[in-house]
């Protein structure tokens, strides 16, 4: 399984975020609590949007990220104010680039964290599923990857929730046929550059990890004495696969089977329910 982050808020260099927190993305890839696996070197991805940009700019590699100068080197100099971070520990697929989250198409950009199960069994219903129009974009071989386009042939442009709603619905449906009893298990995170969703799921009711942050104006008051609460709007909102530190009051657990929002008009958090495609 793996570990990611998405930020949005008031633009920050994403080193802010990426190596600067106590138990950053960072030290999680080498030191997870939470994971599956305490280590996540299967590959790394980081995606932003800057002010002028229509689409997002990714980088990926195959290696591992505590290591990465070039990494460190796009942290320091890069400023944003949405961009996802993903930390990668393969569960079977190529450690290969196009295996790495996040997964960009035009404006849309996405990351997951956990699996389709006995995903060689149910891939090709599956990949018949997406439309012969995207089919020809997927470039690696991941159920992730396989996530998104489905999501996309399912309305993700116009629906987001919905979308992803009929996507799992599917997935069970395939993975039922095929006599799995817990098809799918994710927390996802996805945007348009202007709002962030983040689904927390499983077949089995036992989803992995998924916090969001308390509101800027609440830790304020709570930590004082916290630069960086004084130097970001109130808008500004993490979501983590796991705690980026044991500061009281900052981190809340998005319940099973839900859903959260980030954007402008308010954030808001919802049930989630898989939908018949």
């Amino acid at each position: 399984m793996c570990r990611w982050l998405a930020y949005s808020g008031t633009p920050v260099l994403l080193e802010t975020i990426l190596y600067k927190p106590e138990h950053s993305l960072i030290d999680q890839s080498l030191h997870s609590r939470m994971g599956v696996e305490t280590t996540n070197g299967d590959g790394f991805g980081v995606g932003w949007f800057g002010p002028e940009m229509r689409t997002p700019a990714i980088v990926r590699e195959i290696g591992p990220a505590w290591s990465n100068r070039n990494l460190r080197e796009i942290a320091g100099h890069v400023r944003s104010h949405l961009f996802f971070a993903h930390i990668r520990a393969s569960t079977g697929s190529a450690v290969q680039q196009t295996n790495c989250h996040p997964f960009r198409h035009g404006r849309w950009m996405w990351m997951h964290n956990g699996a389709i199960a006995e995903f060689p069994r149910v891939r090709r219903d599956l990949a018949l599923a997406v439309d012969p129009r995207l089919f020809r974009q997927i470039e690696g071989s991941t159920d992730s990857e396989m996530m998104f386009f489905l999501a996309l042939t399912l309305g993700l442009e116009e629906d987001p929730p919905g979308a992803v709603a009929r996507m799992a619905g599917l997935v069970e449906e395939v993975g039922h046929e095929h006599g799995v009893e817990y098809p799918l298990q994710m927390t996802v995170a996805v945007t348009d550059g202007r709002r962030l969703w983040a689904f927390r799921y499983s077949s089995q009711g036992d989803s992995r990890s998924l916090y969001y942050s308390t509101r800027v104006e609440t830790l304020r008051s709570l930590h004082p004495g916290m630069s960086f609460l004084q130097e970001v709007s109130d808008d500004t909102r993490l979501i983590v696969s796991e705690p980026l530190g044991d500061l009281p009051g900052v981190w809340n657990k998005v319940p099973e089977s839900s859903y959260g929002v980030v954007q402008p008009e308010g954030d808001a958090l919802m049930p989630f329910t898989p939908q018949a495609a």
